[in-house]
């Protein structure tokens, strides 16, 4: 039987000495093994007091005739880590985070919408008069004022609001059908 087994036969009959004789030999490796399957330093030592309380609590499960202690503590301190693991919230991937994004392009219906839509917007526009399509597309899509339109145009500003407001009617009649 190799030491460890002893020590172990010895931790299950509840000698102290002999638990702190165990953890000094053995806690440097169970420690490599936790930090390797964790990779996080303060969750490794978090895991290897817990995987100590384990092997003080269980120690009388150990079949010392078998001999194999340092396998036996190994075990332990996977399955403890593998909890661990399986007890994280998972995190996102690029994928996941990607998919959570919104993309600022439309959707394909939106866009076969938005297509159907801008080509009846752009018919009805082509059945006004050049000019007050031109003052429509200026005042509504570019934002400029009546009083902007009316110089451009050179003409007085409620004859500009009359084109705006007769055209915007035609528009929307147009689009109705």
């Amino acid at each position: 039987m190799d030491e460890i087994s002893s020590l172990l036969g010895q931790v299950s009959l509840g000698d102290r000495e002999a638990f702190s004789r165990l953890y000094q030999q053995t806690s440097p490796k169970l420690y490599s093994i936790l930090l390797r399957i964790l990779r996080n330093r303060p969750e490794a030592e978090d895991a290897l007091q817990e995987v100590f309380v384990k092997i003080w609590q269980r120690a009388d499960r150990f079949r010392p005739n078998e001999g194999r202690g340092g396998v036996w503590l190994a075990a332990i301190a996977r399955n403890q880590a593998i909890d661990l693991m399986r007890a994280r919230k998972p995190t996102s991937s690029a994928i996941d985070e990607a998919y959570d994004l919104a993309s600022p392009n439309p959707g394909p219906e939106e866009a076969a919408v938005n297509q159907s839509e801008g080509g009846r917007i752009e018919r009805c526009m082509k059945a006004l008069e050049s000019d007050k399509a031109e003052a429509v597309k200026r005042a509504y899509v570019e934002g400029l004022s009546y009083q902007e339109l009316a110089e451009f145009y050179n003409i007085p500003i409620n004859t500009m609001r009359t084109w705006l407001r007769r055209s915007l009617l035609k528009l929307r009649e147009c689009l109705g059908q």
